[in-house]
């Protein structure tokens, strides 16, 4: 079942969330519509217990996203347009509102998937950045060009970047601001896949449907104890895998799994 949004569209079948950035006669720029929109999508995925995988990505052939739209979001945000309708007004009273869209600091520990279709600058790439796994279209693009213009990439690159890919890759992206082309992000590290276009939403689907019929709770679990020891002491993030770790082997979870092998069937997994 889908509900169509004027500039998010949503799908939810099979455990699977799909979010489709949805203006692209604007480049699938970030409006205050698709910011609030994504922020409450995002709350959804958290929340309810059916949802297990999302997958990100762009509606048409050309653009993921350009980040946020100029002319817009960003003059909403700095003052300089006044609010003209309920998206500008909520998304001006609740500015959590707009780095919740962007995965910026949001804390979730169910698997995200970025297909990735097209042109994914600034924002975009950082959406990107703060995906699990990462597919793109061969002719996709990546970079983070906000230097060239007196701005920087605050969208979490400079915090994530460096920590994804090696650090003279992540400084020569941000610093230089150029562009690269899917080929060179794989190479990097930035993605896990990249494949022809036609294949992309397959690929991501199939991903998510592999996903999904995993426990739950252990892919939850994983993310967490991966996240929360993230530049941490080894012996502090020792700690934190004993407490993921201590959470999954007293589930129910735990025991199903292996009682379905030795059955010879599928595990039923419920997320306890």
């Amino acid at each position: 079942m889908a509900d169509s949004g004027r500039h998010l569209e949503v799908e939810r079948e099979d455990g699977i969330l799909t979010l489709v950035m949805n203006r692209p006669e604007a480049r699938n720029a970030l409006s205050p519509q698709m910011l609030v929109q994504l922020a409450e999508a995002w709350y959804e995925f958290r929340d309810t217990k059916d949802l297990r995988v999302a997958i990100l990505t762009g509606s048409g052939e050309r653009d993921f996203c350009a980040g946020g739209d100029l002319a817009l979001t960003m003059p909403l945000i700095t003052g300089a347009r006044q609010p003209e309708d309920e998206w500008d007004e909520r998304l001006l009273s609740n500015l959590t509102l707009f780095t919740d869209a962007i995965l910026r600091g949001f804390v979730i520990y169910k698997p995200i998937i970025a297909a990735v279709n097209g042109i994914a600058l600034g924002g975009g790439t950082e959406m990107t950045n703060a995906c699990d796994l990462r597919i793109a279209s061969a002719h996709a693009t990546f970079g983070t060009p906000e230097a060239r213009v007196g701005l920087l990439p605050g969208g979490g690159s400079i915090s994530r970047l460096p920590r994804q890919i090696p650090y003279a890759r992540a400084m020569e992206m941000l610093l230089l601001g150029g562009t690269y082309t899917a080929a060179e992000a794989l190479e990097m590290g930035l993605l896990n896949r990249v494949v022809p276009h036609a294949e992309l939403i397959p690929k991501a689907r199939e991903w998510a449907h592999r996903l999904a019929e995993n426990g739950p709770l252990a892919i939850a679990k994983i993310k967490e104890g991966v996240l929360r020891s993230s530049g941490r002491p080894l012996e502090e993030a020792l700690r934190i895998e004993d407490e993921v770790s201590a959470a999954v082997m007293a589930s129910k979870d735990a025991r199903e799994g292996p009682r379905a092998f030795k059955e010879k069937r599928k595990p039923v997994f419920r997320g306890e």
